[in-house]
């Protein structure tokens, strides 16, 4: 098994464990009090919810770009340890592919909204 793909592999556990603790996070602090789901209040909660985690996913993809950049710079003055700049670099790429990702299904999705007949 070669390095890039433990790295690879950690990166991947990694984020799908930071994904599962905020899914479970947003679960438990969005769910009314009253068992309705369909509220006005509920509804513009939902929206500034959503709101809110795609800011702090940007943030964060932002910041592991950041974190991969500074790792890679420590590791070419001599000072960095190979095997976190391999698996920052993995997380980082990871990360930009997800963005991507999600960008396009953003993009499509705006474009079936927009195509709907009203």
């Amino acid at each position: 098994m070669s390095i890039s793909s433990i790295a690879s592999s950690s990166a991947q556990s990694f984020d799908a464990g930071q994904a599962y603790g905020r899914a479970q996070q947003l679960s438990q602090t969005n769910l009314p009090a009253n068992g309705d789901l369909m509220g006005e209040t509920e509804t513009s909660d939902a929206v500034s919810s959503f709101s809110t985690v795609l800011s702090s996913a940007i943030k964060g993809a932002i910041n592991t770009g950041k974190v991969a950049e500074s790792q890679t710079a420590q590791a070419l003055s001599g000072k960095g340890n190979m095997s976190d700049v391999v698996a920052s670099v993995e997380e980082a790429k990871l990360t930009l592919q997800t963005v991507t990702t999600l960008r396009d299904r953003f993009v499509s999705a705006y474009q079936d909204v927009m195509r709907m007949s009203v």
